[in-house]
Parts: structure tokens; C-alpha cells; sequence
């Protein structure tokens, strides 16, 4: 057991005039199975990236052990990956393939170009070899994003039986699988607990539940308090007044009584303006860390046809290649329909296909006359540029289009700054939006919630449990499909 002690921690990028994080301090034990959480763009590859090295900082960390950082950077991807996997750690070939086993992984992968590997097999190889680093602390950001359910089964596993690690993850479920405590970053600090995502997110819960009701209490007693400040007050300036007499009733009030009554009643308004001061600062301690999750909407159109799509037989080639076959189902208004299986069964194929991408296939695709389709696309890569222009350029309501945004934890600041200086999941948002702006019969989201965080997770939950767009979708976040998906079709 050794400890990563982090003390007074501040940092801002050069240029920068905001913070990302501010006198922070706290304790991480190199045992511990440690869960990342917080909302995009509050610093969590940031933190990790402090811990590497990279960049200045104030303050002081100070830690027992090296760092390893996944996805470890593959320079050269046309080397075969037992050449990669030599430079990342000093192994016995016995001691690599036992860990590929626990993973999966079919140790003939070794000999092939690093390229050739599907995401999921460069994902479990990276891990085997930085796990073989005797004495490392790993660093795992987002390893989840682009692995299939099965895989994503696969790692959580492998991670149960690890220990000493910091992994970033947005995924609820895989997180409860492999994780034994939660560093959470919040708006305004950065906290420790013991325990899983579950756990965190009921205590989160009730301390929030907690400080809105004291919260209101406070207020209340605010309230109160300044009611009778003002009314002990008035009191004592009329009794005050009662000193000087009736000039008319010929009768000498008691001076020194008056005086004594107007005293206590103006030591009673100055105690009560006391308490009211102490319940405000009170009061000021509370609500810093609750993230506000306003309600998102949606407007899709409805159509008059009974069927919206219609595929019969369906089979997707690539070249000469077979990508799906056999393919039957169809889409009717209010379905939503979750599109399983593994990477590369043909999810996003048929997605393309829907949108009328020039995808080869057989069999038979019937749309609906007059069909508006919204799409969410995995890639976002090409977006560039500021917001205002991308609103534009997709015919948005620009105010709408931001005010989505802001709901989604848009800092306003990020307005200003191009979109491809936004993070990983700060871009995602960019097309969630976009699509939320748009009318139409049919939603086709292709892994929509890659690097999109928790609570923006559970925004959307509730959007589309609420409104009930038709949807086809293509989603490897387990919890989510479970609470949206009216229907899920395997593809093998």
C-alpha cells in the first residue's frame, strides 16, 4: 500500500482566464480499483495527464510509482503487435499470452500488422502489455468507447481481477463491474468515496436531496428572521417615541423605563439580524456541487403511413466481403429500436444505408413516402469552426441549438472557441443537439453517447422516455439500452 498524495492542487491552460482546477486536495491509495467520473470538460484527462507530467502546475503531487497512460500512442501501426507490445513492457512471452487469454484474445494476433486488429483487440492487447508493468499505476482513459456489449463484458472482467488503476469511464454499468472506489470531479471540488458507481450516485443523491431541503429551510428561516428584525425595530423607534410624552395629557412618562424597553427590543433586532447572517452564510455553503440536469425536449413529426421502414432480406457487402445477411425487420411509429451485436456485424451499415449512403446491399429497403430523417453520426471528426456557422449551415435555430448545449453543461466560454479544440465528448453533444433541433419522423443514432458523460447520459434517457421519438439506434451503453429500447435486433 502507497499513497498518491495531491495537495493544493491549481491549473489553467496557457491563455486561458478559467481554471480547471483550484487549490484541490486529496489522498489515492495505489491499490485502490478507482472510477473517474464527472461531466465533460471539467478535466479528467487533464488530471491524468498532471499526474504524467506534461504539463505545470501549482501546488504538489507527489506519488510512489510510474504512470503508464491508456491508449498508449502506437506510433508505427504497421508493425506487428508483439513488436509494439515489446516496446510498452518487459514480458516472458508465457506471461503475454496468459493475459490475452483472460481477455480473449487469440495469441496469433501477436503476428499481425497492429492496423489489422479490430478497435476491441487493440483495446485488450494494450491492456494486457501495460498491465504487465510490475509496480505501474494505470492511467485507462474512456477504454470503452468503439468495444461491442461482449467486449466491454470481457474487459469489466479482466479489470475486476487488476487493482492499482484510475479508470475514466462514462459507462454505468461497466463501471459497477470493475471498480472498488469513485474520484469524482464536481463543480467545485474534487472528492473520494468508497464504493461503486451505484453507491456514489445514491450517496450523490442524498447529500443533494440534503442540501436543497436545508437549503429551503435556511431561506425560510432567513425570511423569518428578517420579518422580525424589522418589526423589533419598528417597535423600539415607537417606543422611543412614547419618552418625549402627550404635550396634551399633562402626564410625565417614565424615561428610564422606556429607555430600558427600547434597548431590549433594539438588542432583540440586532440578535435576530445575527441569526439571519449566520443562516445565510449557512446557507452560502450549500448547492456548490449539485449539477443542475434541466429537462431537454424533442418535436418529431408524426407521419401518416403505419410503417415508417420496411427491410426484407437485407445482406451489406464491402467489396467482395459480407458485412451482414438475412437481415428482416421493420420500423413503425413509436418504436425504438436497439441495433446489437458485435463491431462489424453491419450496425452502422444499415444505419448509412437508411440515410442513403452509396452502401452495396441485396434484398429489400422500403421508406415511408416523404420521410425526414435525423441522424447522430459516430464520427466527429469533421467538425470545425464555430457554432454560430455550424447552426447555419444546417438550417438551426441558432438560440435553440445553444440553449440545448447549455442544458448539456455547455459552459458559455466554449461558445467562443472553435469546435475542434472541443473535447471528445463536448463534440458528441454538438451533433445530439443538432438533431434535437430538428423535426422529424425518424431518429437514426449511431453510437450517440461515446465520451458523453453520466448525467447528460441519463438527460437523454429521460428526453426520449418522455417524448417517445421512433428511433433506430445503435448503442453498446447497456444501461441505457435497457431503459430506452423498445425492441433490440441481434445481428450475428
Amino acid at each position: 500500500m502507497a499513497l498518491i498524495d495531491v495537495a493544493n492542487l491549481s491549473f489553467c491552460y496557457d491563455k486561458s482566464y478559467d481554471n480547471i482546477f483550484e487549490n484541490v486536495s486529496f489522498q489515492l491509495d495505489t491499490d485502490w480499483k478507482l472510477g473517474f467520473i464527472g461531466r465533460n470538460g471539467r478535466g479528467k484527462t487533464t488530471f491524468l495527464h498532471l499526474l504524467l507530467g506534461k504539463w505545470e502546475y501549482q501546488g504538489k503531487i507527489s506519488a510512489p510509482t510510474l504512470f503508464d497512460y491508456f491508449p498508449y500512442p502506437v506510433p508505427d501501426v504497421s508493425l506487428p503487435v508483439i513488436e509494439i507490445l515489446e516496446e510498452i513492457a518487459d514480458f516472458q512471452l508465457w506471461e503475454l499470452i496468459r493475459e490475452l487469454n483472460l481477455l480473449n484474445v487469440d495469441e496469433e494476433v501477436l503476428y499481425r500488422p497492429y492496423f489489422t486488429l479490430s478497435q476491441g483487440e487493440q483495446t485488450k492487447v494494450l491492456l494486457a502489455a501495460l498491465f504487465l508493468n510490475p509496480g505501474h499505476f494505470l492511467l485507462i482513459d474512456e477504454p470503452t468507447n468503439h468495444l461491442d456489449m461482449q467486449a466491454r463484458e470481457v474487459v469489466a472482467n479482466y479489470l475486476k481481477g487488476k487493482k492499482g488503476f484510475i479508470l475514466v469511464s462514462h459507462d454505468r454499468w461497466f463501471l459497477d463491474q470493475c471498480i472498488d472506489h469513485v474520484l469524482s470531479i464536481n463543480k467545485t471540488n474534487i472528492e473520494v468515496q468508497k464504493g461503486n458507481f451505484s453507491t456514489w450516485e445514491q450517496n450523490k443523491a442524498f447529500q443533494d436531496h440534503f442540501e436543497l431541503a436545508e437549503n429551503q429551510r435556511l431561506k425560510k428561516d432567513i425570511r423569518r428572521l428578517e420579518e422580525s428584525a424589522k418589526r423589533t425595530s419598528r417597535w423600539s423607534d415607537q417606543v422611543e417615541k412614547t419618552k418625549i410624552g402627550s404635550r396634551n395629557s399633562g402626564l410625565r412618562p417614565d424615561r428610564g423605563f422606556i429607555g430600558h424597553k427600547a434597548a431590549k427590543m433594539m438588542k432583540r433586532s440586532k440578535a435576530a439580524q445575527l441569526r439571519k447572517e449566520k443562516a445565510a452564510e449557512e446557507k452560502q455553503q450549500l448547492l456548490h456541487n449539485i449539477d443542475s440536469a434541466d429537462s431537454l425536449a424533442i418535436n418529431p413529426l408524426i407521419h401518416h403511413a403505419k410503417r415508417l421502414v420496411d427491410i426484407s432480406d437485407l445482406a451489406v457487402t464491402y467489396g467482395e466481403y459480407p458485412v451482414c445477411q438475412g437481415v428482416s425487420f421493420c420500423i413503425n411509429p413509436g418504436d425504438r429500436i436497439a441495433l446489437c451485436g458485435k463491431n462489424g456485424s453491419g450496425k452502422s451499415s444499415i444505419l448509412k444505408l437508411l440515410c442513403k449512403d452509396n452502401i452495396s446491399y441485396t434484398g429489400v429497403v422500403t421508406l415511408a413516402s416523404g420521410l425526414v430523417v435525423s441522424t447522430v453520426s459516430q464520427d466527429t471528426s469533421f467538425l470545425s469552426g464555430d457554432l454560430s456557422a455550424f447552426a447555419k449551415e444546417n438550417r438551426l435555430d441558432e438560440s435553440l441549438f445553444k440553449a440545448i448545449l447549455r442544458k448539456l453543461d455547455f459552459p458559455r466560454i466554449q461558445f467562443e472557441k472553435k469546435m475542434e479544440d472541443f473535447s471528445g465528448g463536448q463534440k458528441k453533444k454538438v451533433l445530439i443537439a443538432k438533431s434535437l433541433c430538428q423535426q422529424a419522423h425518424l431518429y437514426l443514432w449511431d453510437e450517440p453517447l461515446n465520451f458523453i458523460d453520466v448525467l447528460s447520459r441519463i438527460q437523454i434517457e429521460d428526453l426520449i422516455l418522455r417524448h417517445r421519438p421512433t428511433m433506430l439506434f445503435v448503442e453498446h451503453d447497456r444501461t441505457f439500452v435497457d431503459k430506452v429500447a423498445t425492441k433490440k435486433i441481434q445481428l450475428e
